[in-house]
C-alpha cells in the first residue's frame, strides 16, 4: 500500500525528471499538470480511505487470530436512547464490544458512559466535538480535542484512553502528528456496515454477514433504532456461526489504556 512519504518522494523524483526533460527538449505543460493532479488525487483518497494507511497506520483487523472472534465497534455515543439498548443486547448474548465515544456526549451522559465500562466493554477516543471540520483542524487543535476527551474520561474513571478512531475515518498529516504526540493507537475497521446511510435494515445486515470472518472489526453506530434492530439479528447470526464478539484490545492483543 502506498504511503504519503513514498508517494511524495516519487512525485518529487518525477518532477525532477520532467524539469530535466523540459530543459533539454522542451515539454508542454500537461505532464506537470497531470503529475500534480495524480498527487492531489492520492492525497484526497488517502485522507478519506482509512484502510489505505496513507497518512498514519491504523489497525483494521487481526487476520492471524486463531479463535473464531471478531470485534464489534460502535461510534458516536453514548446516546441516551440507543446505547442502553445496545448494551442490553450485548449483555443478553454475553458479547463484548468497543465504544468510540465523543467527549461532548460523555459529558452529557457520564453514568451511561460508566455503565459501558462496568459491563466489561472497552472505550476509545472519538474526539471531543466530532466537528464536520475536524479534517481541517491544525495539529494543536486536534491535540486539544483528543486530550480534552482523554482528561474527561480520566477524571470520570481513572482510566487514560489509548485507542483513537478518527472522526469520519479522515486522516491527514496534522492528525498523524497529534496521534503520535499523544501516543495513541489509531483503530480503523475492515467491515463497514453503512448503518448511518439510507440503506434498509436487511441490506445493512447482509453487508456485514456476507463478508464477516474471524479477526474482522465491524463499524457500527449506537445512534439509531435501525442499528439496534440490525444488531439484534447480527448477534443471533454470530451465535449460529459460533463467532464471539470481543473488545478491540483483546482482538488485537494490545492495551486499551495507558
Amino acid at each position: 500500500m502506498l504511503r504519503r512519504r513514498s508517494v511524495s518522494i516519487l512525485v518529487l523524483v518525477l518532477f525532477a525528471v520532467l524539469l530535466f526533460l523540459d530543459a533539454s527538449y522542451g515539454l508542454a505543460s500537461w505532464p506537470f499538470m497531470l503529475l500534480f493532479l495524480l498527487f492531489l488525487l492520492f492525497t484526497v483518497f488517502g485522507s478519506f480511505f482509512i484502510q489505505w494507511n496513507y497518512h498514519l497506520t491504523s489497525l483494521h483487523s487481526n487476520m492471524n487470530i486463531l479463535k473464531n472472534q471478531i470485534a464489534l465497534t460502535f461510534d458516536d455515543g453514548p446516546h441516551p436512547e440507543f446505547t442502553p439498548k445496545v448494551l442490553d443486547l450485548l449483555k443478553k448474548h454475553e458479547f463484548k464490544a468497543t465504544f468510540f465515544c465523543i467527549g461532548q456526549h460523555i459529558e452529557k451522559h457520564p453514568e451511561l458512559f460508566k455503565r459501558i465500562l462496568s459491563e466489561g466493554h472497552t472505550v476509545g477516543n472519538h474526539t471531543y466535538s466530532h466537528s464536520k471540520l475536524f479534517g481541517f483542524f491544525g495539529t494543536q487543535k486536534v491535540v486539544a480535542e483528543l486530550k480534552r476527551t482523554i482528561d474527561l474520561v480520566k477524571d470520570l474513571t481513572g482510566q487514560s484512553m489509548s485507542l483513537y478512531r478518527p472522526a469520519f475515518g479522515v486522516t491527514n498529516p496534522m492528525i498523524e502528528k497529534a496521534v503520535k504526540q499523544l501516543n495513541l493507537t489509531s483503530i480503523g475497521w475492515n467491515v463497514r456496515s453503512l448503518d448511518t446511510t439510507a440503506r434498509v435494515e436487511n441490506k445493512v445486515l447482509n453487508r456485514i454477514t456476507s463478508k464477516i470472518s474471524k479477526g474482522d472489526m465491524v463499524l457500527l453506530h449506537d445512534t439509531s433504532q435501525k442499528t439496534v434492530n440490525v444488531l439484534e439479528r447480527l448477534l443471533l447470526f454470530l451465535e449460529d456461526k459460533n463467532m464471539e464478539s470481543v473488545t478491540v484490545d483483546k482482538l488485537l492483543e494490545l492495551n486499551a489504556y495507558a
